[in-house]
């Protein structure tokens, strides 16, 4: 393949998959605008909530993450049968792994409260949580058929459903937090059983196209879905548990330096969260490039295709690199515009948060460029299904580098919140290095 195919092939695979991750992110973004409307203290237990909710769900979705490989290869070898029993297997560890979690939302205030929080907000964040923990099995099983069509390259259609879902999930807030058309007033339980239907919808939208869509009703997703396959079963579980610990690795090393900064000052904690979500907008751009990276090498490894597998691997970094580059001068040339988008003028404190926001994005800029380093390289190892090794990287940079180098610069060394983030640099650094040096030195790069 050309280079202009190989880009071509990442395009049309990855574009539909930036704009589903940002999709997701604004059905995040309506609960919350929507909460906020209600009131305080439901906006606040939702915040509490859906982090906790979150933490949960990027364990169970390294099942999905690390089949999106698995089902490439299995394709990339001809091998439909295979697929197909590898996604049977991905939702039948992730039904089995969210009502496992029901028992630790029902009793979620209790946890709450041992971590600090208050007993009020802990309460209303667990009456959150015990309607919207009924929808993680729900939300693991549609990512793990996102999963499947994306290594289908079947990935427009998830974008379409995505934003119909943020359309649904609107209206649903509408009428439930707020008790409109007869429905009693549920304030944050709304917006929790909202999200719960928005997933059933969406999931029964997903299973429907994957088992009836021209070209792929043969390979009959659901049939004898109740039958064990044990040996596919652990396969795709010795593969998924990695890639969950992996992504909760890098989760809780952004939670750690949340909670640092709130040591430093609620301004730069302030500061600290709208850099952060200017960064996480982008970071989606790298993820679906990284997913479309996952299956492209999913493919060339399950043809023992080595020479497609290495330049599709270097058209993918190429792209999303440049992508990172675009963005750094964004953020140290437009950096105030952008925090400035977050705040209102006629707040007080805004010219210092405004202050605090510029030098964390243009920290920023250096940040992104290693946390597409590493996402990126996490796709590709995927995709050739190799995932304990870098979740002890993932381990060693983020939990042995990254908190520790944090803390050290920040308070030890006085930089402060600019130091913060300057160890988190250096936690994504370590890891993307220590990735890609593990992908670009694997035997599947031989021959």
């Amino acid at each position: 393949m050309s280079i202009a195919r190989h880009l071509r092939a990442i395009l049309l695979l990855g574009l539909p998959l930036i704009g589903s991750n940002l999709a997701q992110m604004l059905l995040n973004v309506t609960d919350t605008v929507m909460v906020g409307w209600y009131g305080v203290e439901a906006l606040a237990a939702l915040v509490l909530g859906t982090s906790f909710f979150f933490s949960i769900f990027m364990l169970g979705n390294g099942i999905a993450l690390a089949m999106m490989g698995r089902v490439s290869a299995s394709l990339g070898a001809g091998d439909e049968l295979q697929a197909r029993r590898d996604t049977r297997m991905g939702m039948w560890l992730s039904i089995l792994f969210g009502l496992a979690m029901l028992p630790v939302f029902w009793n979620s205030a209790a946890i709450l409260r041992a971590l600090g929080q208050q007993p009020a907000i802990a309460a209303l964040a667990q009456d959150y949580l015990r309607i919207l923990g009924f929808g993680l099995a729900p939300a693991l099983v549609m990512m793990v058929i996102r999963a499947y069509l994306s290594a289908q390259e079947r990935t427009a259609v998830l974008l379409w459903i995505t934003l119909v879902g943020v359309v649904v999930n609107a209206g649903l807030n509408w009428i439930f937090i707020f008790g409109n058309w007869g429905v009693p007033e549920m304030g944050v339980r709304g917006a929790a059983l909202a999200s719960l239907l928005v997933n059933l919808i969406s999931l029964l939208a997903q299973a429907i196209y994957a088992s009836r869509a021209r070209g792929l009703e043969h390979v009959q997703l659901f049939q004898r879905f109740w039958r064990p396959d044990w040996e596919t079963f652990w396969a795709v579980a010795r593969v998924g548990l990695p890639v969950g610990l992996t992504a909760v690795a890098e989760g809780s090393m952004f939670q750690a330096s949340a909670l640092m900064m709130g040591w430093i000052g609620t301004v730069e904690l302030a500061a600290h969260g709208i850099a952060l979500q200017i960064a996480s907008i982008v970071f989606m751009v790298h993820m679906g490039l990284s997913n479309a990276a996952t299956v492209r090498a999913g493919r060339a490894h399950g043809a023992r295709d080595v020479r497609l597998l290495r330049d599709g691997a270097l058209v993918s970094v190429a792209l999303s690199l440049g992508v990172g580059l675009l963005t750094v001068l964004a953020f140290v040339f437009a950096g105030k515009w952008l925090t400035e988008l977050f705040l209102d003028e006629a707040n007080p404190a805004s010219a210092e948060i405004v202050t605090y926001g510029v030098r964390f994005l243009m920290v920023a800029g250096i940040f992104q460029l290693f946390d597409l380093m590493q996402v990126m390289a996490l796709g590709l190892l995927r995709g050739v299904q190799d995932t304990r090794v870098p979740m002890w990287m993932a381990g060693l940079s983020y939990w042995l580098i990254g908190i520790p180098a944090s803390y050290l610069l920040a308070f030890v060394l006085g930089y402060g919140g600019v130091g913060l983030w300057f160890g988190l640099v250096l936690g994504l650094a370590s890891a993307g290095g220590l990735m890609m040096w593990r992908f670009w030195r694997g035997p599947w790069l031989e021959g």
